[in-house]
């Protein structure tokens, strides 16, 4: 009698073929999709549930990035620090990244047309933001490239030629103001401009914004200052930049100030997003007086 595949504990063996008449040692017994299967160990579950249990609470317990950053354990951040640690961190009120945009653009883009408006090549901008929060980079032939020494921002030269369109440095310059987990105007405000820009009368408006400026925390009211009185440069050169207050208004209202969560309203917010800032550049020099000059 030729020789049988049957089950035995689970395993495939030989039989002879006796108790064919009975179903034993059948080959469909050997594919049968019923057939009983070996189960998982017990110490492998054990261990896999005591992995499991670990993962979770290391997940649990691992702090977030932003107590690293106000602890002092991760320091080389610049996109995405909140303003107050990033101003402390450098020991001034006006982040120094800002203020070196802000100054290549007024050494060579104050009559590029488009300043602001138009967008630079998302690539370079990417580079530059790695460079300065030293991290690693990856160029467009697949390279990594590591800043060479720690204060990256410190030494950033933007007169690079690596740096040359200025469109990469006002995109850098949006990005990181895009990136703050809170907006210069904190996310507390949003309301109270909103509602300032509501206002009936224009002379109401003006002081109901100066008051809600005033009121800003240091960090916040020094460098919208700052970025303000740039854009005042800016509009003076509207007739080769074509940045008019209104163009400036649309650029940079929605990054100055938002909700902390869209709204149903979010288009006719951003009208008022708008025009607060317009308001805020058309009355620079009695929302800022000069004796707050940072």
């Amino acid at each position: 009698v030729p020789a049988l595949v049957r089950r035995t504990g689970g395993r495939l063996a030989l039989g002879s073929g006796k108790g064919v008449g009975n179903g034993a040692g059948r080959l469909s017994d050997c594919f049968s999709p019923f057939a009983p299967q070996g189960s998982p160990s017990g110490p492998d579950s054990a261990d896999k549930k005591r992995v499991k249990s670990k993962l979770r609470r290391f997940i649990v317990k691992r702090p977030p990035l932003q107590s690293l950053q106000e602890k002092g354990l991760i320091r080389d951040q610049v996109f995405g620090c909140r303003l107050d640690a990033l101003c402390q961190r450098e020991s001034d009120t006006v982040p120094r990244f800002v203020r070196l945009c802000i100054e290549a653009v007024e050494k060579r883009g104050l009559d590029v047309d488009g300043i602001y408006r138009v967008s630079g090549n998302l690539a370079v901008i990417q580079k530059l933001r790695f460079a300065v929060d030293r991290e690693r980079a990856v160029t467009s032939d697949g390279r990594y490239v590591f800043p060479e020494q720690p204060c990256q921002e410190e030494r950033l030269n933007l007169a690079d030629p690596e740096w040359d369109d200025v469109h990469v440095v006002t995109g850098a310059l949006k990005l990181f103001f895009r990136e703050l987990p809170e907006p210069l105007v904190p996310f507390s405000l949003f309301d109270a401009f909103v509602a300032a820009v509501k206002l009936p009368a224009y002379d109401e408006r003006v002081q109901r914004l100066a008051e809600l400026v005033q009121g800003l925390p240091p960090p916040n009211h020094a460098t919208l200052r700052y970025l303000l009185a740039h854009l005042c440069k800016v509009m003076e050169h509207a007739d080769t930049n074509r940045m008019t207050r209104q163009n400036i208004g649309i650029v940079f209202g929605p990054t100055l100030l938002r909700p902390e969560k869209e709204l149903a309203s979010m288009a006719v917010d951003m009208v008022h997003q708008n025009q607060a800032v317009e308001l805020l550049l058309s009355n620079f020099h009695h929302i800022f007086p000069a004796s707050g000059t940072s």
